[in-house]
């Protein structure tokens, strides 16, 4: 699959004395006539890579599921905050921009995201808007509102149980409380947010099951729906967790409430 920059031109942020890296998506298709359903997957990496065992065989997986995907590289460590949330936002009016021209259906966008690539996708599942209509480029008038997100063992907050190397690499060593609030996704569910698929393992060793919890709770209490499975062991990390009998069933389990969203026949 040949990678696209998610800019024609030099990227916001763009500063090639600090990285020269541009942010990519890879799109992997399917033929068909009806326009259909489409995960952007955001791989892991705590904000300072990208996990390849969570990149293409995630997108392999949708595919099987009927589901076209996309695998977003979105720019990491030593770029910062804002850095990858624009990278993750621009990837979802993109594919919404060119949706015809991908097969893909506009109202049924998701994003999956595996920890730190869990908490990009809680962002921006949580901290979007519905474009711009007045912006000179026409990507940038459409909304970046996912319609589903998949939070695969994610890093949810950064004011508590936080995954310190994640916030670190995101907004370095002194930020700000207001900024460690607005990054914490449990903390901006609304009314708007849309449906996700929650995961994690009860002893995760580096990242604590209790952020999933936390997003499960702001979830409820913002009446949205949501589906939680907590898993019983297993280490970080996992992907597909095609090794573990137990772990492996999410991915049965979340092509289901993907199909009740409609995304899937």
């Amino acid at each position: 699959m040949t990678a696209m920059n998610l800019w024609d031109k030099d990227p916001p942020h763009y500063n090639p004395e600090i990285s020269k890296e541009i942010p990519r998506l890879t799109p992997y298709l399917l033929q068909g006539v009806e326009p259909r359903g489409c995960v952007i997957v955001f791989p892991g990496g705590g904000y300072v890579g990208r996990a390849p065992h969570e990149s293409e065989p995630i997108a392999r997986w949708l595919n099987s599921l009927g589901l076209a995907s996309f695998v977003l590289d979105y720019r990491v460590m030593p770029n910062r905050h804002p850095v990858p949330l624009q990278d993750a936002q621009r990837a979802i009016r993109l594919v919404r921009h060119r949706a015809h021209e991908f097969g893909v259906d506009p109202g049924h966008i998701g994003i999956l995201g595996f920890s730190a690539g869990g908490h990009l996708a809680a962002t921006a599942g949580t901290l979007f808007d519905a474009g711009d209509p007045a912006a000179p480029d026409p990507i940038d008038r459409v909304s970046s509102r996912p319609d589903a997100m998949v939070l695969c063992y994610a890093v949810i907050s950064f004011l508590k149980y936080s995954h310190i190397g994640s916030l670190k690499n995101l907004l370095g060593d002194h930020p700000t409380q207001e900024l460690l609030t607005r990054l914490s996704a449990e903390r901006q569910v609304t009314a708007d947010t849309p449906p996700a698929f929650i995961w994690h393992t009860a002893d995760d060793p580096v990242v604590p099951v209790a952020n999933s919890l936390m997003m499960a709770q702001a979830m409820s209490d913002a009446s949205r729906s949501f589906e939680l499975h907590v898993f019983p062991h297993g280490r970080h990390g996992m992907g597909l967790a095609a090794d573990d009998p137990s772990v492996s069933a999410w991915t049965a389990l979340c092509g289901e409430w993907l199909r009740g969203l409609g995304f899937r026949k």
